[in-house]
């Protein structure tokens, strides 16, 4: 039962245009940026920081579709979230604004089944967001460019070989799971107050804009506050390209985002199960 309820929920996602922004976004930025990297390498550019080739001598291409994957990934990490809110806010809010939330509660399911795979639905739509990221950036890098030893430079030079590779990535994009999963739940959340998608997703990029601030701002009063804010925890996935690894502080990171998916998705079922939809 459950199943099918969800395979109809996911439908009706993807029956959606405003479902496919986020994949035709990706679909056309990831491509321009291995253009731009190609046309660079064609005119010799050095993609290495100028601190880092005043010091070490490179030989050979550090360009290869692993450095290329981490760079995207890196880089677009701040902008997904607010692709993936396209998505949370309209999952409980698009049903009360077409008024069908008394025709989905007279059939044979109940509305903790109603939520749970409404909700299940957002996180398997991120999920495949996030494999389409993947396969643009990582597939279509190693398609062009090739593998090779990947050069990390987070205040230091990291050389992992090729084959100590790709496991950080797997490893990397399923914490990204996590971390959007956050998203989606604060969507979710708001969709579930609302009977217009339009407030869940201002509301859910307003706190997502507000968070990403004050984690970033080094400001000295903000210290005690920044513990609080998930944005802080989102970045756990470049803990994978550290070397020796800290899973220690990882797992943290995974229990503090694991908190809040749960938290926020209990809140949305309770707040559901009390809703008064035959008003």
């Amino acid at each position: 039962m459950m199943f099918q309820i969800i395979s109809i929920e996911l439908y009706k996602i993807f029956k959606k245009w405003r479902t496919y922004i986020s994949f035709m976004a990706i679909g056309v930025l990831i491509p321009l940026i291995h253009l731009s990297f190609y046309m660079a390498q064609q005119q010799g550019s050095s993609f290495a920081p100028r601190n880092i080739t005043d010091t070490f001598v490179f030989s050979g291409n550090i360009l290869n579709g692993y450095f290329i994957g981490y760079l995207i990934l890196q880089s677009l990490f701040v902008h997904i979230p607010f692709l993936v809110v396209l998505v949370g806010g309209d999952l409980m809010a698009g049903e009360a604004t077409a008024g069908t939330y008394r025709m989905l509660i007279t059939r044979p399911i109940t509305r903790f089944q109603l939520v749970s795979a409404k909700y299940l639905a957002g996180i398997i739509t991120t999920i495949i967001l996030l494999f389409w990221l993947a396969l643009m950036s990582l597939g279509l890098g190693i398609l062009f460019f090739g593998t090779g030893s990947l050069l990390v430079f987070k205040g230091s030079v990291t050389v992992f070989p090729s084959y100590d590779v790709w496991w950080r990535f797997l490893y990397a994009y399923g914490f990204a799971v996590l971390s959007m999963s956050v998203i989606v739940s604060i969507a979710f959340f708001f969709s579930s107050l609302v009977e217009n998608a339009i407030g869940p997703i201002v509301g859910a990029m307003s706190i997502l804009i507000v968070f990403m601030i004050l984690s970033v701002l080094d400001v000295e009063i903000l210290t005690s506050i920044r513990p609080y804010l998930f944005t802080n925890y989102m970045n756990g996935w470049l803990g994978f390209f550290d070397d020796p690894i800290d899973y220690v502080d990882i797992a943290k990171d995974a229990l503090v985002l694991g908190g809040h998916i749960l938290g926020l998705y209990l809140i949305s079922l309770i707040l559901f199960l009390r809703k008064d939809i035959l008003s």
